[in-house]
């Protein structure tokens, strides 16, 4: 799905708790990423109702140096009961900045919110 660039607004508080979330795991360019949260604009949606957006992180800022463009987080989110439905992935433009945080969903409803985080794991509102 292309994107639909949008004004520059700042993270909301579901994208930020979910973002802080995944980068709260120890990776190599964990600490430059987490920087960057203070930095960023959501330039773009997904698609109509989308909760993917595309990021953009203003400069000066640290930038990371990840071997690839996803962020190496297993960030599986379930539904209270306990199934899989999905996981959020966080890319990066060549594994420097943040550049995007996706809602890959396995349901047959696209989600209308991201994840909220309970107990430590991601986890759809029922």
């Amino acid at each position: 799905m292309a994107s639909r660039p949008i004004d520059p607004r700042p993270l909301n508080a579901d994208e930020r708790a979910v973002l802080e979330h995944i980068l709260s795991t120890e990776f190599t360019g964990a600490a430059q990423l987490r920087s960057q949260l203070d930095r960023i604009e959501v330039v773009a949606v997904r698609g109509p109702g989308s909760v993917s957006v595309d990021l953009r992180v203003r400069e000066p800022c640290e930038h990371a140096a990840l071997p690839g463009a996803l962020v190496p987080v297993d960030a599986h989110v379930h539904d209270p009961s306990g199934p899989y439905v999905g996981e959020v992935l966080v890319w990066t433009d060549r594994g420097a900045t943040l550049a995007a945080l996706e809602f890959a969903w396995t349901t047959d409803e696209m989600p209308t919110s991201l994840p909220a985080v309970v107990d430590g794991r991601l986890s759809r509102s029922a």
